[in-house]
């Protein structure tokens, strides 16, 4: 499929917003001492069904190696923003909470990136009407 100016337009001006917002976010959570790789396993583990989740469903959901999802939680735990527990269900399974501080943590942090991607959505939304008017 061959491309003309305007659908170039539309993937440009999402492309562009999108990389607004990650900068943003890199920068909100450089400022909090973090990673964006820990903001997203907070994240993952806040909004998994009972607040905590699997080693092996945080490396999936972070499409990480096992062995990357345990180092990951390690530094989290360290800045006591998570700890592991052992699984009631399976003793093999290690599941992953955030702490107290992890939770308040993580509060401040979704507010301040759900305040840059509100900033960012007239950006996106222009750039997706563009597209879908195109028909791609």
């Amino acid at each position: 499929m061959s491309l003309d100016a305007e659908r170039f337009m539309g993937l440009a001006g999402f492309r562009y917003a999108l990389r607004q917002f990650v900068a943003a976010s890199e920068h909100i959570n450089r400022g909090a001492g973090i990673t964006q790789q820990q903001y997203q396993a907070m994240l993952a583990v806040k909004t998994w069904p009972g607040e905590s989740m699997s080693m092996k469903d945080l490396s999936e959901q972070l499409l990480l190696t096992h062995h990357a999802a345990v180092q990951l939680v390690d530094r989290l735990a360290k800045a006591d923003l998570a700890f592991r527990e052992p699984s009631l269900e399976d003793r093999r399974s290690v599941l992953v909470k955030l702490t107290p501080n992890g939770d308040v943590l993580l509060g401040e942090l979704a507010a301040k990136h759900l305040e840059e991607m509100l900033r960012q959505e007239p950006l996106l939304t222009q750039s997706l009407k563009r597209l879908k008017r195109m028909g791609v």
